[in-house]
């Protein structure tokens, strides 16, 4: 049995976690790192990682961007795997993500849903057939509690086409503040924030009298724990490097 330490344990995500693990036999969670250090279920919770002394397997980080390094702090130290699937990180501290890979294994994805990231790879065999005849446009939907916009899954799907294509795409966050034509050499990106909505992703290829579109949506953030889960047993045993959903399936 696979012991994890959860950072970000007393969220949504981590509450969530932790009932997906309580119903599986092939892992226990053994500590929880959370800033506000209540203790919700059976396991000791600290406030801070580098406080955190209890020995485990994996660590799944499920938190804030401002502890990350903290949590790859801990997973350095005591030569732990960890998976990261915090979104609104920096690019700085995706940087330092990498930096970690090279002396722990990590797993790293803007999105756990296996369906999300087959969806990425729809998009890429899309883009390189339709890339330069069709305008490419992400709308993501979230719960009105999400703070970073746009999503992590959105950029994720806007590099996973921008890979493909000839031409480095421009990315458009804010048309309204530009009052022009719409450039043949975009992907815009759309925020949509309310009510309780978990996730959806629609991206959609518009060309000359005809549109087509792919898109996900999750019913339960049940999706994204069990692939952070399933990642994290994954992790255990691998040799030093970096690993993201691809690796998995």
């Amino acid at each position: 049995m696979k012991r994890i330490v959860l950072s970000g344990c007393n969220g949504q995500m981590g509450r969530m976690i932790s009932a997906c693990v309580k119903q599986r036999e092939d892992c226990t969670i053994v500590a929880g790192i959370d800033i506000s250090g209540e203790i919700l279920d059976t396991y000791p919770v600290f406030t801070n990682a580098l406080e955190c002394s209890v020995e485990a397997d994996v660590i799944i980080d499920f938190s804030h961007p401002s502890a990350l390094e903290n949590t790859l702090a801990l997973a350095e130290k005591t030569g732990t795997p960890a998976v990261i699937a915090t979104t609104g990180l920096s690019p700085e501290q995706i940087e330092r993500i990498h930096a970690a890979s090279k002396k722990i294994p990590v797993f790293f994805t803007a999105n756990m849903s296996l369906g999300v990231n087959l969806l990425a790879e729809l998009a890429k065999k899309a883009a390189s057939v339709l890339g330069g005849q069709f305008d490419i446009e992400i709308v993501e939907k979230h719960h009105n509690q999400k703070i970073d916009a746009p999503s992590g899954t959105a950029l994720m799907l806007a590099d996973a086409i921008s890979s493909v294509l000839k031409e480095e795409p421009q990315y458009v966050y804010d048309r309204h503040a530009v009052r022009r034509k719409r450039g043949k050499n975009e992907i815009g990106l759309h925020a949509i924030r309310g009510g309780t909505i978990v996730g959806e992703h629609e991206i959609i290829f518009a060309g000359h009298d005809e549109v087509i579109t792919l898109s996900h949506s999750a019913a339960s953030k049940g999706v994204f724990a069990t692939g952070s889960i399933n990642a994290a047993l994954f992790l255990c045993g691998r040799e030093n490097g970096l690993y993201n959903m691809a690796d998995l399936v």
